[in-house]
């Protein structure tokens, strides 16, 4: 099961690499951690490797490229997205968004000097920015792919809406739009299901999103797909009585099916039309392989197995 880009729809997450969120500075114990996550997800055939430039204050980025500097061959048989637009701890300010045009040239040679390589194949536009000027925008992006640092242009944390109107300014289609979506985090779907429902009030998922993406081939991007271990991993006292029952049901499948709970959580996700193409985070190689299955589960998994898990992760049922 690929996406329209050919590759496999799993997409590895490298937030949680490169030790805390502080000015530490990694060493040998990072980079072979970020070693050992990179063999689990190239051996169940992850491609694509998901990166921020803030995350761990851009630690992730530079023990990812220290695995690609001793990696002979390894850059040639994936391929590296990034996100830039967020800045942390600058001018005062805990946090604060930056999509000008030096900013985006600032930020992508910046990750591109961590990362060790010479490009990324997609660059993510992080979070909307109130004073971004799409004509900056496309003014950088159109520097960065003259240049060969960049080859797809995409975006995070975006509407529709959103992306239709910074589309107007590009030469370039925007190719994903990455959001948290789960069976746990199902704004993206209630909203759609509850327009005129009075439960809808409770979503504020932007309306025509994912029916933008699909219509124009964007990538809809699942960050937090495993819920967090919600549902795989954490003790039963710790669970609602709608997450016991997911997890519960979850084992349940796997057995019928000879897998893991963690590949019918994504295979529910893979399933929806939209074709979501989830990211996976953890940083246990044994959870990553436990993930190997999801494609083939989300072909054989049943419309009423679909609607079970969903009623059973809304704890009542759809209207």
């Amino acid at each position: 099961m690929t996406n329209a880009n050919g590759r496999g729809r799993l997409i590895y997450g490298c937030m949680g690499l490169g030790g805390p969120w502080d000015g530490t500075s990694y060493g040998a114990a990072e980079i072979d951690q970020a070693a050992a996550v990179v063999d689990a997800a190239v051996g169940i055939g992850i491609e694509l490797f998901d990166h921020a430039d803030i995350y761990r204050n851009g630690k992730s980025e530079a023990v990812f490229g220290e695995v690609l500097a001793r990696s002979r061959g390894l850059r040639e048989k994936i391929q590296l997205q990034t996100k830039c637009g967020i800045r942390l701890g600058e001018r005062g300010l805990a946090t604060h968004y930056d999509l000008s045009r030096e900013a985006i040239l600032e930020r992508v040679n910046g990750s591109l000097k961590r990362l060790q390589t010479d490009y990324v194949d997609v660059l993510l536009l992080h979070r909307p920015d109130p004073l971004m000027d799409p004509r900056e925008v496309a003014a950088a992006v159109g520097e960065l792919t003259a240049e060969g640092k960049v080859r797809q242009l995409g975006v995070s944390n975006m509407s529709g809406a959103q992306i239709a109107f910074l589309q107007d300014q590009l030469e370039t289609p925007l190719v994903a739009d990455q959001l948290e979506m789960s069976l746990l985090r199902r704004d993206w779907l209630e909203s759609g299901v509850l327009v005129n429902h009075a439960e809808g009030v409770g979503y504020s998922f932007p309306h025509g999103t994912l029916e933008h993406c699909m219509r124009h081939g964007i990538e809809l991007q699942a960050y937090g797909s495993l819920a967090q271990g919600r549902y795989t991993g954490a003790k039963p006292e710790e669970l609602s009585p709608a997450e016991l029952a997911v997890a519960e049901m979850l084992e349940q499948m796997a057995g019928e099916k000879n897998t893991t709970p963690e590949s019918v959580l994504l295979g529910w996700l893979m399933k929806h039309p939209a074709r979501i193409s989830p990211v996976v985070g953890t940083t246990h190689p044994a959870r990553i392989a436990a993930c190997a299955d999801a494609a083939v589960v989300a072909e054989e998994m049943t419309r009423a197995q679909w609607y079970g898990l969903w009623v059973a992760a809304r704890g009542n049922n759809i209207p």
